[in-house]
C-alpha cells in the first residue's frame, strides 16, 4: 500500500533528498561498515517528523508496540530480519519466552503481541507468553477481536533460580515487549543462562533521552559528512535541563535558559534557510515513549502561564511515575497530510533491517502537537501502513524530484537506521557489564 500524499518536497529538504539518491551505494556501504563495529538493538522504532525543510528523529523506542499496524505484506520481510535477529544470539533456538506490559485490558497493544507471536512463530520458533504480574498464578487465556486467543501465563525460576520460564517451557531467549517504566522486576533480575533481549540497561529506569541523542549527534555528523550536508537537516537541537518541579517552582530557571538557548539556534538556522515558521520547541521527560510528560513552547515566558493541566503532564507519567528530568527538544513540525490529515511517519526496524512503518494520520491534530503510542491510538487517529518492501531497497531513481512516495520512504528508511545505529552507541555506553556486551 502507497498512501497518496498531497505534499510534495521542496526548499533544502529537496536538495537532501537528490543527494541521498545520488550517495545510496555510498550510504548503504557506510551502513554495511558501521554495522561491522556495532550490534544493533534487537528491535526499535522510531518516529519521525518531516518539516519540509528537514527530516529527524523525535522519538526512538527500544520496545516497540504497534507490530499490528504494519502491512501484512511485510511480514515476509519481519520474519527474514527475525530469523537474523535470532541467529545472533541462540542460532539453535527452539523456545522463545515473550514478555509483554502488564496492561491486558489495552486490546491495540495485544494485537502487536499476537503480531509479533506470528512472526517468531515463523522464524521456527516455539513461542508463549510470561506475564510479570505477580497476581496471575495460573494461565489466563485472552480473547482478541480476531477470534483468537492469548494464553498468559505465571513465570517461574528453574534450575536452582538461575532460568527463568514458564512450567514446562525453558526458553533460550526472552523477549522483554515491555519498557520496564514501572522499574525492573525481581523476576528480570540476576538472569546470566539466557539472552534477555532488549538488555535491562535499554528499559526507562536507566535510559535517558539526552544520551540517546548525544550518540545520535555523533552518527549525523559522520553520515553528513559523507553527504557533504548540514548535519541539522536531520537532526534536532537538544539540550538536557536536568530536575525541575512544577509544584515547587525548582529548577524552572534552569529550564527557561535551556528553553531560550535552544530557541535561539532554531532562530539561526531558520534566519539562514529562509524558513518563515514560527520555532518552538517541546518539553520531555527524559524518560518514556508513550507521548505523556511533553509539552510546547514558543517562548520560555509561556512557562510562566502552564496552566494546571499542563503541569499535571510534567509531573507523573506512565504507570504513575513521577517525572522529575526533563530535556528540551526542537519541535519538528509536521508537513506531511494525507488529505487534510496530519500524518507523522513511524518506521519499524528489526536488526539492522527496516521492516515496515506507518503514517500516525490525525485529522484534528495541528502541525506541532505530539502523539500517542502508537499501542493507544488517540481519539481520531488512525494509521495507514507503509510498504517499504520494495521501496525501501529501490528508491524510484526516475521520478521528478520531491514527488515519489518511494523515495521519500527510502529517506525515512535512511534516518531510522540512523537512529538505530545511535541506539547501539547509546547502549554500548551505558551498559553495566562492557566486559560481556
Amino acid at each position: 500500500m502507497v498512501p497518496h500524499l498531497v505534499t510534495a518536497l521542496n526548499g533544502p529538504l529537496l536538495d537532501l533528498e537528490k543527494k541521498v539518491l545520488a550517495a545510496t551505494p555510498a550510504i548503504e556501504r557506510w551502513f554495511r561498515l558501521e554495522w561491522q563495529e556495532h550490534t544493533p538493538p534487537f528491535y526499535c522504532a522510531v518516529d519521525l517528523r518531516n518539516a519540509g525543510f528537514k527530516l529527524a528523529p523525535v522519538d526512538t523506542n527500544l520496545f516497540p508496540g504497534g507490530f499490528n499496524n504494519l502491512s501484512p505484506e511485510m511480514l515476509p520481510l519481519a520474519v527474514q530480519a527475525a530469523m537474523a535477529a535470532i541467529e545472533k544470539y541462540c542460532p539453535d533456538a527452539k523456545n522463545l519466552l515473550l514478555v509483554p506490559e502488564r496492561n491486558t485490558n489495552n486490546t491495540f497493544y495485544l494485537q502487536n503481541v499476537s503480531r509479533l507471536m506470528q512472526i517468531f512463530r515463523q522464524t521456527g520458533l516455539h513461542v508463549r507468553l510470561g506475564t510479570l504480574d505477580e497476581s496471575v498464578r495460573e494461565p489466563v487465556p485472552i480473547e482478541l477481536p480476531d477470534g483468537s486467543t492469548l494464553m498468559l501465563e505465571p513465570m517461574v525460576r528453574s534450575h536452582n533460580g538461575r532460568r527463568l520460564g514458564l512450567k514446562n517451557f525453558d526458553p533460550c531467549t526472552i523477549l522483554l515487549n515491555n519498557d520496564l517504566a514501572a522499574g525492573i522486576p525481581a523476576a528480570l533480575e540476576n538472569i546470566h543462562e539466557q539472552n534477555l533481549l532488549p538488555p535491562l540497561h535499554a528499559g526507562w529506569p536507566m535510559r535517558r533521552k539526552s544520551s540517546h541523542f548525544s550518540a545520535y549527534d555523533e552518527v549525523v555528523k559522520k553520515f553528513a559528512k559523507l553527504l557533504d550536508v548540514d548535519p541539522w537537516m536531520l537532526n534536532p537541537y537538544f539540550a538536557r535541563c536536568g530536575e525541575v518541579d512544577f509544584d515547587n517552582s525548582t529548577g524552572q530557571e534552569q529550564l527557561a535558559t535551556s528553553v531560550d538557548q535552544v530557541l535561539a539556534k532554531i532562530r539561526k538556522k531558520y534566519k539562514e534557510y529562509g524558513i518563515k515558521e514560527t520555532p518552538f520547541v517541546a518539553i520531555r521527560a527524559e524518560a518514556g515513549t508513550d507521548g505523556m510528560g511533553i509539552i510546547t513552547v514558543r517562548d520560555a515566558a509561556e512557562l510562566k502561564d502552564v496552566d494546571r493541566r499542563q503541569r499535571s503532564k510534567m509531573l507523573v507519567g506512565r504507570d504513575g511515575q513521577e517525572i522529575t528530568n526533563l530535556i528540551v527538544q526542537e519541535g519538528v513540525p509536521t508537513f506531511e497530510r494525507i488529505s487534510d490529515a496530519v500524518a507523522e511517519p513511524v518506521v519499524y526496524m528489526m536488526d539492522r533491517y527496516v521492516v515496515g512503518g506507518f503514517y500516525r494520520v490525525h485529522e484534528e491534530r495541528v502541525p506541532a502537537e505530539e502523539p500517542g503510542a502508537p499501542e493507544t491510538p488517540a481519539p481520531g487517529a488512525h494509521y495507514v501502513p507503509l510498504a517499504f518492501a520494495q521501496q525501501h531497497a529501490l528508491p524510484d531513481m526516475k521520478a521528478k524530484p520531491g514527488t515519489a512516495a518511494p523515495n521519500r520512504f527510502y529517506m525515512y528508511g535512511v534516518v531510522a537506521r540512523l537512529a538505530l545505529l545511535a541506539a547501539s552507541l547509546e547502549l554500548e555506553k551505558t551498559d553495566p557489564n562492557p566486559e560481556i556486551y
